[in-house]
């Protein structure tokens, strides 16, 4: 990402699409098959309007509070929740967001599976899996991601539709490449395990996305390809919700 982004929105989201679509051909892959999922945290309202109006419908925050905000001040969208849910914030998280991409504990699932049962909400749930065992990351490794998918099946309420990962931070693309296949292999071995289609995976972000589709992402999550690079003075929430009106 270090050459120039183009100046305008429309600019940006044409070269993104023009990429995406690339790579699916040499995939031999259906465009249709890949969902950008434009990353709107600390952009105010406006732009994401403007992302809007240009085509982007599907939309990813990292913090429910942001989300919860940013949502009002913008023409109708899809919301997915990227960032890692804390457990005193899914009733909240469940009133807005469609797609849960981040699911990292088994207690968790269970409080998720609780509220949802309570509210009626059935958002999309991904596990995280830490592909490289990274300690400073969120998510299972890819030996406890199978207790955690049977636990969610147990409880009967969740719907699990795949899987996410953000792997270390490289300057080379192609180094995420074998991180990439392994969640596409853990995803099709856990299909075959448990008699399950788990038709999603979330994986590459603006550096890597492409390598990302060529290993089988159905969701890609773009920022700064999209949006530009963020600026110390970004958009925040007036004023954030009292935490204690989080609570599960």
């Amino acid at each position: 990402m270090d050459s120039p982004l183009p100046e305008t929105f429309s600019e940006r989201h044409a070269a993104v699409e023009a990429r995406i679509a690339a790579a699916c051909a040499r995939a031999g892959r259906d465009r249709a098959d890949v969902t950008l999922v434009g990353v709107s945290k600390t952009f105010p309202p406006e732009i994401v309007s403007e992302a809007i109006r240009d085509g982007v419908t599907v939309l990813g925050e990292n913090r429910v509070q942001e989300g919860l905000a940013k949502a009002p001040l913008c023409p109708s969208a899809e919301w997915h929740l990227i960032g890692p849910l804390q457990r005193n914030k899914i009733r909240h998280a469940l009133s807005l967001f469609t797609v849960l991409h981040g699911i990292d504990s088994e207690p968790l699932l269970h409080d998720l599976a609780r509220v949802q049962d309570e509210t009626g909400a059935r958002p999309d749930v991904m596990l995280e899996v830490n592909v490289a065992d990274e300690p400073t990351k969120h998510g299972f490794t890819p030996a406890a991601v199978r207790d955690a998918l049977r636990a969610a099946l147990a409880d009967g309420v969740l719907r699990v539709v795949g899987l996410m990962c953000i792997p270390p931070f490289v300057t080379d693309p192609e180094q995420s490449r074998p991180r990439f296949r392994a969640l596409r292999e853990l995803r099709d071995a856990l299909q075959d395990e448990f008699s399950l289609a788990l038709p999603q995976l979330s994986m590459g972000m603006s550096g890597d996305f492409e390598v990302a589709i060529e290993e089988g992402a159905t969701y890609v999550r773009i920022g700064t390809a999209l949006f530009g690079r963020r600026t110390a003075g970004a958009w925040k929430p007036e004023r954030s919700p009292d935490s204690d009106s989080y609570f599960v």
